[in-house]
Order: structure tokens, then C-alpha cells, then sequence
């Protein structure tokens, strides 16, 4: 199933995000390593897209890379984010979009823990912890 996508004008995602969060996940940017919200939060919940709200990631995937980003072994659904391939700054890797609004979320890498081999290194800036009750 395909999900429905979010489209704003960058005037409304300007007003909707801070600039912060405008600059890392509209503009492409990232959080200096060891500085975002949540790269050694260990509270239960969800992680959702700070664009649009979607479900990205579950607090039971994440875990402590070492790399100073939250980093996940797998999203919270297959269709939750998608992937492109991104050769900037003289770098092959690969860029992880959340599926529903497009909103840059980091990257993922081939380096992570079983069972799925990925470790999705994402930016605390582009996520917002929806704590279990």
C-alpha cells in the first residue's frame, strides 16, 4: 500500500519547523554528532517524522552505534522511509527519506547489528518521540 504523500510550499514548512529542523530535514543538513535530543534516549515509544508526523522507527530497533546519531537496525514499517542514493560531499551513501512527506532523515549503512545488517544513522532533529504510556 502506498502512502498518501504530504506536500507543502517551503513557506509552510518554514512556519511549521524550526529552523533547525527546516535546515536538516528540508534542506538536507545534519546535527553535529553527539549533540541531537535523542542519541542516548532509551525511553520506549515511537519515532515519528517531525514533518509530518508518520511513524518512522520504534524505540525496540534503536540502539547505541557509537556514532553520536539515534541508530536504528531497521524502520518501523518496510514502506515507513525510503532510500536514494546521495553522493555528496565526496561520499557514496545512501539517504534515508521519510515515505510520507520526503523529509531527509540521515542515512543508512551496511554495518549494523542482526537481524537486518542496516544501521539507519538519523538526525534527532527530524524525529519526535511519542513515549509508551
Amino acid at each position: 500500500m502506498t502512502r498518501p504523500k504530504v506536500v507543502r510550499t517551503e513557506e509552510d514548512w518554514k512556519e511549521r519547523l524550526t529552523p533547525e529542523q527546516y535546515r536538516i530535514t528540508r534542506a538536507k543538513g545534519t546535527e553535529p554528532a553527539f549533540t541531537g535530543e535523542y542519541h542516548e534516549t532509551k525511553t520506549p515509544g515511537v519515532y515519528r517524522c517531525i514533518g509530518c508526523g508518520e511513524e518512522l522507527f520504534n524505540s525496540e530497533a534503536k540502539y547505541d552505534s557509537g556514532t553520536g546519531w539515534p541508530s536504528f537496525y531497521q524502520p518501523g514499517a518496510p514502506d515507513a522511509v525510503s532510500t536514494e542514493e546521495d553522493n555528496s560531499l565526496a561520499m557514496r551513501r545512501t539517504e534515508v527519506l521519510c515515505a510520507t512527506c520526503d523529509a531527509h532523515l540521515g542515512h543508512v549503512f551496511e554495518d549494523g547489528p542482526a537481524p537486518s545488517g542496516q544501521r539507519y544513522c538519523i538526525n534527532s532533529a527530524a524525529l519526535k518521540l511519542d513515549p509508551e504510556e
